[in-house]
């Protein structure tokens, strides 16, 4: 039988293993879909590829961080809420170089590379979910920015429908731009979580909170 101090660890090793697990998915297929991105000219898709990396991020930080004390891990969840807005930033530019020349990219290959990762952050999100409360602000990053990229995933098929109806690369840029409210608006959700802990770490050290 374990011990009490065992089982009371058991959450933080499954957690641990579930935040690998899900690393190892992010980066294995952030390479096909930047890959893709590269070769077809996608804002989009470029950005998406660019948050595969990024959570490949967040998880790593989140398997070294769960032995940190409360403060240390507040802190860790506002370096992750910066981290969430790389994508933002990437899209951003993108479209921005974009705007000048508005190629389509091709609709099979956003249709094809896109479901691939919708299907990689759907089980990375159900792999999250059952420990997005129990791991505080850390958690909560890597489960919101899972459940938001199977959005994304769903919203770049739909962009390449419309890329192929009306042959434009408009669809591809403005998608571009709602991924960056989308990470912004995780980023956010993200930075207050980690601020309720530092408040949470600052009454357990018995000073004032304003």
């Amino acid at each position: 039988m374990d011990s009490p101090a065992a089982a009371g660890h058991e959450p933080e090793r499954r957690l641990r293993r579930a935040v690998l697990w899900v690393a190892g998915l992010n980066l294995a297929y952030f390479f096909v879909e930047f890959a893709v991105a590269i070769a077809i000219g996608s804002v989009s898709l470029f950005a998406d590829s660019v948050d595969f990396l990024e959570d490949t991020a967040i998880n790593l930080l989140i398997f070294a961080a769960l032995g940190w004390t409360l403060h240390r891990r507040a802190l860790a969840g506002k370096a992750m809420a910066l981290i969430i807005l790389l994508p933002a930033l990437a899209a951003a530019w993108q479209a921005f170089a974009k705007v000048a020349s508005p190629e389509p990219p091709d609709p099979l290959s956003l249709v094809l590379t896109a479901g691939g990762a919708a299907v990689i952050n759907l089980v990375c999100s159900l792999i999250l979910a059952r420990f997005r409360h129990h791991g505080g602000s850390l958690s909560a990053a890597a489960f919101l920015s899972a459940r938001n990229d199977v959005l994304v995933n769903l919203a770049i098929i739909a962009m390449a429908l419309l890329t192929a109806w009306f042959g434009s690369g408009w669809p591809d840029i403005v998608l571009g731009l709602i991924i960056v409210i989308l990470n912004v608006g995780a980023a956010k959700e993200v930075w207050e979580t980690a601020e309720e802990e530092r408040l949470a770490a600052r009454a357990l050290a018995g000073e004032e909170i304003d």
